[in-house]
């Protein structure tokens, strides 16, 4: 784990650069804005950001009046995020963990949220466990995954299959569109939404 937290900051200083990291260019904010709005609870959900990088996606949910708590395995990371959200006048909670093992109270979020984690984790059965227990009543799965070129990643076929072995309704949609991403993609990337 050390060599992984290692890498993730290192890589903080320049994270944001990837246009769908930091949401820098405003269509690319514009509509990941508008896809986390229709696939979210409405406004004052409790938010679990897994695996939050420098915090663009938790700055953005506490803009449109989220609660949310974020954590990164990265030190470096987690650092940054709280300064989007200071510059963003936001109040978001951040953490340094795990995202296998959030540090986060078991059934008290109404999402849990990760975006391009859950390929990376050592055991993802047991990830996807812990962060279902994390849920409430009712509460909503919603993981951003990829399967790229390069081989590394999730296909969605798998990601639906891992989530169905905990949970009845899983709703997957491809994200083809430059729009989330600056740039034309030639990969595999879906947002994946299951509410129970």
């Amino acid at each position: 784990m050390d060599s992984a937290r290692d890498y993730w900051d290192d890589q903080a200083a320049t994270f944001d650069d990837e246009p769908d990291h930091g949401l820098q260019d405003p269509a690319v904010r514009r509509a990941w804005r508008m896809l986390l709005a229709q696939n979210l609870p409405p406004v004052f959900a409790r938010v679990a950001d897994l695996g939050c990088g420098t915090g663009t996606l938790s700055v953005l949910l506490a803009e449109e009046g989220h609660v949310i708590q974020g954590v990164d395995l990265s030190e470096e990371m987690v650092a940054r995020a709280r300064l989007k959200a200071r510059d963003a006048d936001v109040d978001v909670t951040f953490s340094q963990g795990d995202a296998a093992e959030p540090p986060l109270e078991r059934g008290s979020f109404d999402v849990v949220l990760s975006r391009h984690v859950l390929w990376a984790m050592p055991d993802p059965h047991a990830a996807l466990e812990r962060w279902i227990s994390l849920l409430a009543p009712g509460g909503r799965l919603v993981l951003v995954e990829g399967h790229w070129f390069t081989g590394g990643g999730l296909s969605a076929e798998r990601c639906e299959a891992l989530v169905r072995e905990h949970r009845r309704e899983v709703d997957v949609l491809p994200l083809n569109d430059a729009v989330y991403w600056g740039t034309e993609i030639e990969d595999e990337r879906y947002l994946l939404v299951s509410c129970r």
